[in-house]
Parts: structure tokens; sequence; C-alpha cells
């Protein structure tokens, strides 16, 4: 299958640009897998410290040089509802293991946290810095020495890219990464939204907005919404580190089961004592991260992934840029509507077809690379199927020949759009990204005065207090990654739908953040340089003309330029947003962190 020439374009100018450090990584990929299996190189004292819990027969089997070990890094808590379902994968994943005689040991576990429990909350202010945090855990939870290959229990935001960055530092060893599924469909996300602004506007209580919050988030699994959560399984499996189907399987099911099982298996067999053997580091090359960005495109994924997808080549020796994300966005159709661009949620999503019909139609139309490495063994055309459970047995069928909901997943040949869901948008404000699968085409250009504030509290005050009764660009600085470590600023979209329901041109500009599930406003996010270090965005007063246009992808002031230059910068003492909830643990990453068209990491 060839691939389109501006899709090959791009991947030649990331692997051109990529040469000198791709080759390092690769050589240092070489030289750790020429060190053997490392528990033989562990001495008596270091080995009898890895298997001392272990059962007589492990340590017996551990103990020789012939017994494949699997690492378990998992991101399990009992709060989360994504992640509750991990309790169980443990013992499921030994058992499998022990079936073809090998082990399998919990290597460690990494931190998760929930976006849609901090959003609002001082606590948000840690939630980016945690992907490079479970980075380094993942790490730790490795750097024993005892594991042929591993296994990674991830779903929800920061916790994918950060359990994929090091895994990446571990390149030599395979990775599969398992899934747990989303929950089932509960009240759909548009009703959820509805009452959510009528909150906003005092025509509902807390108790009313409670009680559909519930019925939303109602059980174990993946939020169905197409945030970043599930943004990051279609990424493992168009990326090719998901088994072929296994993204979008409801947690607690016997289809579930036999997925992790088979996926324990192929993580064996990947090893370097076997003849497949198939490392990480070299399945995750520029052709992968392409089709990560296409998949992204296609599906109007989340806008974390314009940082994460950054981060994560880095870790593979890739330098890969929003230009580049920009011009694949130009070349990728819009094959998906799901909330929240669309009714739809990700079960409708599954349902229709899913990623087996998904990466089919890519393929088939030259928008995805089909020679890749992948933890299935096949190249990409190996993950045009659905996973069934046929007697009790695993078994892939070809995914349908025809949507079953065509609203919500459509062919190549009949996209919802000719372009992706994501835009960069430049200027002589910066460089940001926008969401715009969500927006209606009406709301992609706003030309309107900007209203500036310090904090997304700061907004919402002056919304409850009757003050924004216009059209306007709401401009929140000083949230960007260095400043107060860049959270979303979820909160905001009640109140900024309210006001374009109201009839009122309305868009957001902020160097913070918005995430997958940036809805019906457009909203300028991730402006780099970010106001603390004195970009234009920290420039904007009250009043000054903003023209956002979506379509053509530019963010300007329009006035006297020179005048605007010339301005000091504003600045604002961020001192009490540095300390409480564990905040002031984190200065030293507020310090090192990049900026977010390079993907806001603290290792660059």
């Amino acid at each position: 299958m060839s691939v389109r020439k501006a899709i090959q374009d791009v991947t030649d100018r990331i692997a051109a640009r990529s040469r000198d450090t791709r080759r390092d990584y690769l050589n240092r990929l070489d030289a750790a897998r020429q060190q053997g299996v490392y528990r033989a190189a562990l001495s008596c004292g270091n080995l009898a410290h890895g298997f001392a819990a272990c059962s007589p027969a492990e340590k017996a089997a551990l103990a020789g040089t012939k017994t494949l070990n699997l690492g378990i890094v998992t991101s399990y808590n009992d709060m989360l509802s994504a992640h509750q379902p991990y309790q169980f994968y443990p013992e499921i994943i030994k058992e499998a293991a022990r079936e073809i005689g090998a082990t399998a040991q919990v290597a460690g576990g990494v931190p998760a946290m929930c976006d849609g429990v901090t959003q609002g909350q001082p606590g948000m202010d840690l939630s980016l810095f945690s992907r490079d945090v479970i980075a380094m855990a993942t790490a730790i939870s490795l750097s024993h020495n005892m594991f042929d290959a591993a296994v990674y229990l991830g779903i929800c935001d920061k916790i994918v890219p950060g359990l994929l960055i090091g895994a990446l530092t571990f390149g030599h060893l395979p990775a599969v990464f398992v899934p747990a599924g989303p929950m089932p469909s509960g009240l759909p996300n548009d009703e959820k939204s509805r009452v959510r602004q009528l909150y906003m506007e005092g025509k509902v209580g807390r108790a009313e907005l409670l009680e559909t919050e519930a019925k939303s988030y109602h059980s174990p699994g993946t939020c169905t919404f197409y945030g970043t959560a599930n943004s990051n399984q279609m990424l493992m499996e168009i990326m090719g580190l998901h088994l072929p189907g296994a993204s979008f399987v409801n947690p607690g099911t016997p289809l579930r089961d036999a997925l992790t099982r088979e996926a324990t298996k192929r993580a064996l067999s990947l090893t370097s004592e076997g003849n497949a053997y198939t490392p990480v580091g070299h399945v995750i090359d520029e052709k992968a991260i392409v089709n990560g960005l296409v998949g992204l495109h296609a599906t109007g994924g989340s806008t974390n992934h314009t940082m994460h997808l950054i981060a994560i080549a880095a870790a593979a020796g890739l330098q890969v840029t929003w230009d580049d994300m920009s011009d694949l966005s130009d070349a990728t159709p819009l094959l998906a509507r799901v909330y929240p661009n669309g009714v739809a949620d990700v079960n409708h999503f599954h349902a229709a077809g899913g990623m087996g019909f998904l990466i089919r139609e890519l393929l088939e139309d030259g928008y995805l690379h089909e020679d890749v490495r992948t933890v299935w063994g096949t190249g990409l055309s190996g993950y045009t199927v659905e996973a069934k459970l046929k007697e009790d047995k695993l078994a892939f069928e070809p995914a349908p020949a025809q949507s079953a909901a065509p609203k919500v997943l459509a062919s190549a040949r009949e996209p919802f759009q000719k372009t992706g869901g994501l835009k960069l948008l430049t200027g002589n404000l910066g460089r940001s990204v926008i969401k715009v699968s969500a927006v209606k085409p009406e709301h992609r250009i706003v030309e309107a005065p900007a209203r500036v504030f310090h904090s997304q509290d700061g907004l919402q005050a002056a919304f409850k207090a009757g003050e924004l009764t216009g059209d306007m660009i709401a401009v929140v600085r000083f949230s960007g990654p260095r400043a107060i470590g860049m959270p979303e600023l979820h909160k905001l979209t009640p109140a900024l739908g309210v006001l374009q329901d109201r009839g009122f041109k309305v868009a957001l500009l902020t160097d913070g953040r918005m995430s997958g599930a940036s809805g019906k406003v457009p909203a300028a996010i991730h402006m780099t340089p970010e106001a603390i270090d004195g970009g234009a965005i920290a420039k904007i007063r009250d009043g000054d003309v903003i023209r956002l246009d979506a379509e053509a992808g530019t963010l300007d002031f329009v006035g006297d330029e020179r005048e605007f230059f010339s301005r000091t910068p504003a600045t604002e003492d961020l001192r009490r947003e540095h300390y409480g909830m564990g905040r002031e643990l984190f200065a030293g990453m507020r310090a090192l962190v990049g900026v977010a068209d390079r993907g806001a990491s603290v290792f660059q």
C-alpha cells in the first residue's frame, strides 16, 4: 500500500531532521540489548532480593537463565474509574505467563491522577507534570534489571504518554500496552453539558448537577467522551502497541480478559530470546509517529497530544514539530464524530466499526504507513480487524465493509470534513493550537475585543457578576507550564458556552490547556511564548481587538503593531499558586520545563 505524498513528505522530513538523534538512540538500544538477560548478570544477593517474595517454583525458574520474566508496570488505583479494573490484571497476566512456562512480576506502580477530579482545583497544577513523574516512575520500576519484556497498564490523560516515554528509555525491551476499556454508556454527554450550562446560569442547583454528573460517570471504565484518555487508546492501537481491536472493549467482560491474556503471551513472544524480537524502540519510529498523528487528526483527538506526541517522539530520538502536525492535519480527513465532536460516545464508535474500520479506511486511501513494526507481528494491515470470542477462543475477523453508524464513523471517501480536527494558529501573538472538529464553521472566525484575566477564577467571577455582555475574546494568561504547570481550564467551558448561546461571538486565548474535551467555543490554547516568558499574550490589554481565524490558521492583534510590541509585558505574582496541594514540591519542574511546542517536557 502506497502512502500519499503529503504524508510521506512529513515522514521524510522528520526522519531527516532526526537523523543524528535517532541514530544515537538506536545505538544506545543496541548496546543495552548486547548486555543480555540481566538476571544472569545480577549478583546472588541482587537476585535473591529480586525473587524473595516469589513462590518456590518461581524462585527456581528465575534462578536459571532460560525462563522469561515479564515486568508489569501498573497505574492501578481504586479511586479512578478507568484504572480500577486493573486491580485484577496482575493475576490474569501471571497465570497467562505460567501457562507458557514464564513468570511475571509487578515491577512497580505509577501515579494516576484524574483531571476530571482536579478540574478547577489546585491539584490540576500538577497534572501535566505528572506525565514526566510517571515516566521516571516507569524507569524506576524497570531499573531492577529483572525483565525480558514488559506490559504497561494505563489509560488516562498523562499516564499513557508517561508510561510510553519511560518504556522508550528501556527501548531494547518489548512493550505491550494493555487497556481496560470504557465504561458502558450512561447519560449522554450532550445532556451533561446542557445541565452544566444551566448550573452556571443558576437555573439548576448543585444536587441536580451532581445527579447528572453521576449518571454520566457511573461505573468502572474510562469516561466515554473522546478526550485524552480515549485518544491515548486510539494512539496505542494505531501505533501498533495494543493488540488489534483491544482499545474499546468494556471492562469486566470475557473478551476483555481474553485480550489481556493474549497481550501477555505476545509480549513474551517478542523478547530477544526468540526469533521475533520486537523492542519498543523499533516499533516507535517516524512512521509510527506519523500514523499516530494521522489517527489523531482523523478522529478529532485530544489537543494534549500536540505536546505528548512531541515528548514521546523525543524519547525515541525523533524531532517532531507543530508544523509537521499542521501539515498532516491539512492532508487528513475527519472520519469520526464522537463527543465533543458529535453526540455519540466511544462505545458507539466501537459498535460502528471502531479502530479496525478506521485503520482500514485510512490505509486503503493512503493516509497511513502499512510497513511498520507492531506487537502483533504484522504491518498495520493486521489491525484492520475486530476482536471476537468464538467458542471461548479469541478470534479476529475483518472489520465491517460499511460503517454501522455513518453519522459517527465515516468512510475516507465521504469524510465529515476534508481536513483534520486540529489546527495550528500562527500570527503576531505567537503560536497556538485549536481543536476545530467540535466548533461549527460559523464560529471558527472571531474578531472581537479582548477581556484579559490572570486566572480562570477571574473570568468566572466576571461571568457571575454579569460583566460579560458582548462579543469578546477571553484572554486567560499566566497559566502556562513555567507559570503554574499549565492546568486545564475546563471550568471555563460552561460559561463561554452560555455566552455563545446568547448570540455573542466568543473565543478563548490562553497559554493554558483545554484538553481533549475542548468543545464548541473556539479555544486558542498552548500559546507560546507564554505570558511569564514575556510572550505577546502578556502585552494584551482589555479592549484590544484580536482576530482568531481557525479556517486560515491565524491569530493576531489587530491594530498598531509598533505600539503593541513597545508595551511592557504584564507581570503577576504567582507565589500563591506555588504552594498547597503539593505544588511546592514541583518548583524544580516549573524551572526546567520546556515550551509547549517542544512537548512541555522537563527532559528536554
